[in-house]
Order: C-alpha cells, then sequence, then structure tokens
C-alpha cells in the first residue's frame, strides 16, 4: 500500500519479527510503499540480514487458516525444487504467519533484484521465461493442504450490488463517486456476475484436471536478477484451472488455453475487483492516495464491457 497502515506501527513490526524469527539486534526497519493490497517492510538485523515483511489483511479473502495454508504451501513447493518460489520463512513457533493488527504477518528474504516494468514484461524473453515458470509451477505436485479455488463473489452479487447502490454512501469523500459508477453498471455487473457462475459450474466439473497455480504472476509479483526470476507474493496460492494464471500472458502465449476458463478468471478478477472497492468506499475513508488508486481502478475494471 503506498500509505502507512494506521493500526500498526513499525516499533510492533520490529518487536514481531524480532520476536518470531529470531533476528539479532540492533534491528533497522523502513516502511515501503509498494504494491495494493498488503502493508511492506524492510527489517534489517545487526548483523546485515534483511527481511521482507508483508502484513495482508484477511477478510474478506482469507482467514488466518487460509492464509497460512497458502503460505505453507509455497514453502512446500520451494522445499520441492520449485525454484521460481520465493517461499516465505517459517517463524519460531512453526507456522509461516503471525496473527497482528487485525492480519498476519509473514516474512521472506530480501533478494536483490526489482520488478520488471510493463515493457520489459511484455518482450518475448521475458515472457518466455514466465511460461515457463509456469509450466513448472502447473506440473508440481499439489502441496498437502492447498485450498481450492472457488467463486469470490455468490450468486446474488448482482442484486446486493443494486441495494447497497440504491442509498447515498457518506463513507467518505470519494463515496459518492465510487456509488454512482458502480450503480451505473448494474446490468453489466448482473449480466458478468451469470457468466461467472455458469463458467465456475464447469470449472468444477473438470476438478480431476486442477493444478497448483499462483493467482497473480502479474509483472508486479515478479523480481529479476542475478538469482533469474521469481514470483513472489504467493497468498493467493490455490488449486484451480491452470488458466488461472495464463490471464496477464500475451494472447500468442496461451496455446492450449481453454477460452471458456480464460473468460472465467478475466470475470473472477473483475468482479472481485468490484467488491472490493464496494467494501472500500462504504466504509470510512479520507481520500487518502490509495483512495485514488482504488477508485481509478474501479473505474477501469467497470469500463469493460
Amino acid at each position: 500500500m503506498l500509505s502507512r497502515p494506521s493500526f500498526i506501527d513499525d516499533h510492533t513490526v520490529t518487536d514481531v519479527v524480532t520476536t518470531h524469527w529470531s533476528l539479532p539486534g540492533p534491528v533497522e526497519v523502513a516502511y515501503l510503499p509498494w504494491g495494493f493490497g498488503a502493508y511492506h517492510w524492510r527489517v534489517t538485523a545487526g548483523d546485515g540480514t534483511a527481511l521482507f515483511v508483508t502484513l495482508d489483511r484477511l477478510e474478506p479473502r482469507h482467514t488466518a487458516g487460509s492464509l497460512e495454508a497458502a503460505y505453507a504451501g509455497a514453502a512446500a513447493l520451494a522445499g520441492g525444487g520449485l525454484e521460481v518460489v520465493c517461499a516465505p520463512l517459517r517463524a519460531r513457533g512453526g507456522r509461516f504467519t503471525v496473527g497482528v493488527g487485525g492480519g498476519a504477518l509473514s516474512v521472506t528474504p530480501w533478494l536483490d533484484g526489482r520488478s520488471p516494468g510493463e515493457e520489459e514484461a511484455g518482450r518475448p524473453e521475458h515472457v518466455g521465461r514466465v511460461v515457463e515458470a509456469l509450466a513448472a509451477l502447473h506440473g508440481a505436485a499439489p502441496p498437502e493442504g492447498l485450498r481450492s479455488w472457488a467463486p469470490r463473489v455468490g450468486p446474488g452479487f448482482a442484486e446486493d450490488v443494486r441495494d447497497r447502490t440504491a442509498r447515498p454512501w457518506t463513507s467518505g469523500p470519494l463515496a459518492e463517486e465510487a456509488r454512482t459508477a458502480i450503480g451505473a453498471r448494474s446490468a453489466a455487473i448482473a449480466r458478468w456476475t451469470a457468466r461467472y457462475h455458469e463458467l465456475a459450474d464447469l470449472a468444477r466439473s473438470r476438478r480431476d484436471s486442477w493444478v497448483p497455480t499462483h493467482g497473480e504472476p502479474h509483472h508486479d509479483n515478479q523480481l529479476v536478477g542475478a538469482f533469474g526470476l521469481r514470483l513472489v507474493d504467493w497468498e493467493s496460492l490455490a488449486l484451480a484451472p491452470r488458466e488461472r494464471d495464463h490471464t496477464d500472458l500475451p494472447p500468442t502465449r496461451r496455446a492450449g488455453a481453454d477460452p471458456a476458463m480464460l473468460e472465467l478468471f478475466t470475470l473472477d478478477w473483475r468482479l472481485s475487483e468490484i467488491d472490493e472497492y464496494l467494501r472500500w468506499f462504504t466504509a470510512p475513508h479520507t481520500g487518502t492516495e490509495d483512495d485514488h488508486t482504488a477508485l481509478a481502478d474501479l473505474h477501469e475494471e467497470l469500463a469493460a464491457e
């Protein structure tokens, strides 16, 4: 997230990391205004060891159990030899997440690399590396306890949207713009939701072909460096149709992908984003940089046909 969280401070993050991951002091901590959806810090120990610290919020995407299962699954994949996984580190208690501040804290090693920009990520040689990495992931044995993908909005989502946009929102300075934008697309949301659940039923009928999937392997969740290519942010790891990881690939690199499943996961992203931003703007907000970024993202998703 671009803005620091208001519900937890750097001192608390330092205490949790040093306690549960046994870092030697003194420790330095720096907030990182990166990404969108989770909060991140760099924590550096007295011996120079650097860690990448993530605080994931739970509801509505996760429970504490499902997030722990995702990170434990990523660690299992890495332990099984899947080099593309930048896996979390196990805490002293044996888990990969520690509950704090209404969310769950996790830690991965700090890698000296960078995320490719959109232009670099679209180059054929880079896309080829991503395709190879995804093929390796999809060919891996599913880790024990890995959750299965399920629709992220229910069949009644469109009706709920109509009900919730029928009255003014007074939760913050961007609330009414968000409400008006969502309400104006209620017919499209109803069409998307119906098609989404039709395709989800089709996917479930083929469950024996599901594979481990990252869920969001776009360029912001990629790192490149001397170590090659790594995928980060494994909180969405789930057993699913392989096309779940193909929607961000160029159409020419989706050989063998089922168009119906590509459509399913395009709708999966769109509807879950609309749902998240509906929750966002009906909750108290003040018009921060994150709020404006969320509103721009909402408009982009609503503009789809």
